[in-house]
């Protein structure tokens, strides 16, 4: 059974048909990578599995049980989780308020923070990353590209996230970064994290990803495991789908 399943799904914007009849199954533990052109329906599949959009038409199901989404933060109850390229961040909070933001931890009787509980928790979700970041209220807008890819990771196994939407996660991002943002990738994977990667660097989704959904015009034109496909044998595949 498929952790996350969608049948027909389908988004219109007016008269733009942004997708149609999308049929795809994700796999619990699984990394999959949607690749395709701008247009294709990436950003509007994404909006739909974050639940910032319910599609005009089509079903998901959830462990089997269909669901809908009544928004980001309902997505987010059941496991859904979404990181956005931006990260949404607030850059001068420390990484403990970033991690925390939203569902903070309190002390009783009076529900003062318990700022020493949130900041070991977020040390050790960091330590889950391999991140080693000795004070947590640094704030992270002093942290790398690729740290403040991990504290927006931290955030989501705050909320025990099953499925993890990466959108663009290594774009502007330098080699360095860009490797560390992989392995983070690795290590979600490792703990039996579905992760959802969209990404235009072939490389990346090569590196990391063990199937590949090339979307064009709205529509599901491939569906192939990564095995020992290459960046430019992925490039060719997006470039050619849909047309052979």
């Amino acid at each position: 059974m498929a952790l996350l399943a969608l049948r027909g799904i389908g988004m219109r914007y007016g008269a733009v048909q942004a997708l149609a009849g999308l049929d795809l199954d994700i796999a619990g533990g699984e990394v999959l990578a949607l690749c395709g052109d701008n247009g294709a329906g990436k950003s509007s599949l994404v909006k739909i599995l974050a639940g910032a959009q319910a599609p005009s038409e089509g079903s998901l199901a959830l462990d089997g049980r269909e669901t809908r989404f009544r928004g980001p933060q309902d997505a987010l109850r059941q496991g859904v989780a979404t990181i956005y390229q931006d990260l949404a961040v607030a850059p001068r909070l420390s990484i403990w308020q970033n991690v925390f933001l939203g569902s903070e931890l309190t002390r009783p009787p009076f529900g003062l923070l318990d700022k020493r509980r949130m900041a070991e928790a977020s040390r050790g979700f960091l330590a889950r990353l391999a991140v080693g970041i000795a004070d947590m209220d640094t704030p992270v807008e002093r942290l790398s590209g690729g740290q403040r890819q991990a504290v927006a990771i931290c955030r989501a196994l705050r909320w025990e996230a099953r499925i993890i939407i990466m959108d663009e996660p290594t774009a502007a991002l330098g080699v360095k970064e860009t490797a560390q943002v992989l392995d983070l990738i690795r290590r979600l994977h490792a703990e039996g994290r579905t992760v959802i990667l969209v990404s235009h660097a072939m490389g990346d989704v090569v590196a990391v990803a063990q199937r590949v959904v090339v979307l064009k015009g709205g529509r599901k034109v491939a569906d192939r495991p990564t095995g020992a496909m290459r960046a430019e044998d992925l490039a060719g595949l997006v470039l050619r789908a849909g047309t052979e």
